[in-house]
């Protein structure tokens, strides 16, 4: 099993689709953390404001939760090594306007990947 794993680069990995916020937005936070290690990385989610932070909280211990069934990691020596958000689908509305008009809205949606590797 380690063997593979030192295949792949990284120890764990955790992805959630289709998260309905702007990727643009959803990057904000995803800068926070990128680099850092795994409590420092909870500590700064549990105390930003952005719609953003409890989503990618969840999946950074999700990913946490996945190196400890994968392989033997001290837990404390894991480290965020990249955090990827990527387009996901968009919804296309309309928002009527005046006199018969109609103005486009794109609701979009992200798809957010973090990977997790040793120090």
């Amino acid at each position: 099993m380690k063997k593979r794993i030192k295949e792949q680069g990284y120890i764990a990995r955790a992805k959630l689709s289709n998260v309905r916020v702007s990727p643009r937005k959803a990057r904000l936070v995803a800068d926070l953390i990128r680099g850092r290690k795994v409590q420092t990385a909870v500590d700064v989610l549990n105390f930003n404001d952005k719609k953003t932070a409890p989503l990618m909280k969840k999946l950074l211990l999700s990913a946490v939760a996945n190196a400890k069934d994968r392989a033997n990691v001290d837990i404390d020596e894991l480290k965020v090594a990249s955090v990827q958000v990527a387009e996901g689908r968009r919804h296309k509305r309309f928002l009527p306007r005046a006199q018969g008009r109609a103005t486009p809205l794109i609701k979009r949606h992200s798809t957010i990947t973090i990977t997790l590797d040793e120090q």
